[in-house]
């Protein structure tokens, strides 16, 4: 059994497999997953786990060059929003309407559901490189 680090057994294999410039969709539990991608489904309940709990879990392990939202995620849940920065300070962020944002999630290796019921709380990471 692992001692640390993220324990959702295909969740730690798609991170581990990730490769410059993969995207990895974190979303909240209402986003369309294209049916060609993989689902990563951790919701149990509305609220659980939270989209930043999932966000923490996957940063700790995954290493981020920039990050994509809907432009929407900043009006429509600001609170989110300035919990969601702070964890990126240092990370470029790019903002997309929502359906701009949809349409990227088909080139994503992977979409991690969580239970937030929190609107347009949905990211994608663009995998760096750790050299």
């Amino acid at each position: 059994m692992k001692k640390r680090g993220l324990l959702n057994a295909p969740l730690s294999q798609v991170v581990a497999q990730m490769g410059h410039g993969d995207l990895l969709v974190i979303a909240d539990a209402g986003l369309p997953i294209p049916p060609a991608v993989q689902r990563i489904d951790l919701a149990v309940r509305p609220g659980l786990p939270s989209f930043l709990d999932v966000l923490d879990a996957v940063l700790e392990e995954l290493h981020v060059e920039k990050a994509v939202v809907a432009v929407e995620m900043r009006d429509r849940s600001p609170t989110l929003y300035s919990a969601f920065r702070e964890r990126l300070a240092s990370i470029p962020l790019e903002h997309v309407p929502h359906e701009t944002f949809k349409a990227m999630t088909a080139s994503a290796r992977a979409v991690v559901r969580t239970g937030e019921c929190t609107p347009y709380a949905n990211v994608i990471l663009v995998s760096g490189v750790i050299f």
